[in-house]
């Protein structure tokens, strides 16, 4: 009997240490509750923003275009003859530099015989000058001497024209020596080389490409229903496979579609874009008249399962979560609709592990956005 109840009394004992030790740990976890919900919020995640702005958008569509140099010249040879030297693919020549040679054993021969011709007709006639001057000075005495006088006078005008002649065959020669040489008609790259050393060329065969890989534009294919929504000098969006983008001014429309494909050839200028000649790019064309809303940089919007959302930076620096419905995308804007204004702060990077209402640092303050 003894035994049992010191048995009783220990189980109770440490029931009640049991207890006393719950109530402590719950007092510690509230404790610890109302601390977390003290404590100040912890470090402040980093943000780019920018602002949602009302601006000017249109609905658009992508098309292919290329890019082309302005200058892509096929240069054929003017003369006959073999050719002596071709420039190599990949040589690069400044403006005015040979690309090609061609033999001018015969032309040289030729400019010689015209060149002795030249000085044989200017002998003639100052020969013919200095006759006329003495039967001037008989004719005076001697009424049959005028006779000889008018004869040589005429003699002397013909020579002067044979001596025109001469120098007139003379400079053709001479720039037909000239154009053995096909020089670049501007600075480019030699793409292509179609003759070679040692073949014989005729008037007009091509003999190598050239092309000015620094002078570049776009050029595009468009619907002809597109003419109704662009203009020129209208910048354009533009981007490449490999997801680079580019802003580039429509230089021209060519107003006339083709009779195949019902396409507008469009020019583009653009700069500062290590571009190639050849590259396949796509420009952003709209598609129906632009109208004014609230846009925001795609990078602001974050998608999910349950819809579209952005997060706005309040006046204390805190991100608030809004949800948009998503409207006319054009180039890097999105219009949005939902609790946002013209001027308010979004985050375009650095949003995507935020939480509503969590403390940001905007590390762009100041930028424009």
């Amino acid at each position: 009997m003894l035994r049992f109840l010191t048995n009783n009394t220990q189980w109770g004992g440490f029931a009640l240490a049991f207890a006393m030790l719950l109530g402590l740990c719950a007092n510690l976890y509230a404790a610890d509750e109302n601390e977390k919900k003290k404590a100040p919020p912890g470090r402040s995640s980093p943000v780019v923003v920018a602002d949602a702005r009302l601006q000017l958008l249109a609905p658009v569509t992508w098309v292919s275009a290329t890019v082309i140099s302005l200058n892509d010249a096929r240069l054929a040879t003017e003369v006959e003859g073999p050719l002596r030297q071709v420039a190599k693919v990949g040589a690069v020549v400044a403006e005015g530099d040979a690309v090609a040679r061609i033999d001018n054993t015969f032309i040289k021969i030729r400019i010689d015989e015209l060149q002795a011709a030249v000085e044989r007709e200017r002998a003639r006639l100052q020969f013919l000058f200095q006759e006329v001057v003495r039967l001037e000075k008989l004719a005076r005495q001697n009424a049959a001497a005028q006779t000889r006088l008018e004869q040589t006078q005429s003699e002397r005008e013909v020579a002067k024209n044979e001596l025109e002649i001469a120098n007139t065959r003379l400079r053709q020669a001479r720039e037909e020596l000239a154009r053995h040489v096909v020089r670049a008609p501007f600075p480019g790259l030699i793409a292509e080389r179609f003759m070679r050393p040692g073949e014989r060329a005729d008037v007009g065969d091509e003999v190598v490409r050239l092309i000015d890989a620094n002078d570049l534009e776009i050029q595009a294919r468009a619907p002809l229903a597109s003419i109704n929504y662009i203009n020129e000098g209208m910048q354009l969006a533009v981007k490449t496979d490999l997801g680079d983008h580019a802003q580039a001014a429509l230089r021209t429309i060519v107003p006339i579609g083709d009779a195949r494909s019902r396409l507008l050839d469009l020019r583009l200028d653009f700069k500062g874009k290590d571009w190639r000649v050849g590259q396949p790019v796509r420009v952003a064309l709209p598609t129906a008249v632009a109208k004014e809303v609230l846009a925001v940089p795609r990078d602001a919007l974050v998608l999910r399962r349950d819809g579209a959302s952005i997060f706005k930076i309040k006046p204390d620096d805190t991100a608030e979560k809004v949800s948009v419905e998503i409207g006319i995308a054009a180039g890097e804007y999105v219009e949005v609709k939902g609790n946002l204004n013209d001027g308010d702060r979004v985050i375009i990077r650095g949003g995507e592990r935020l939480r509503p209402g969590q403390k940001v640092q905007i590390i762009n303050e100041g930028k424009p956005s």
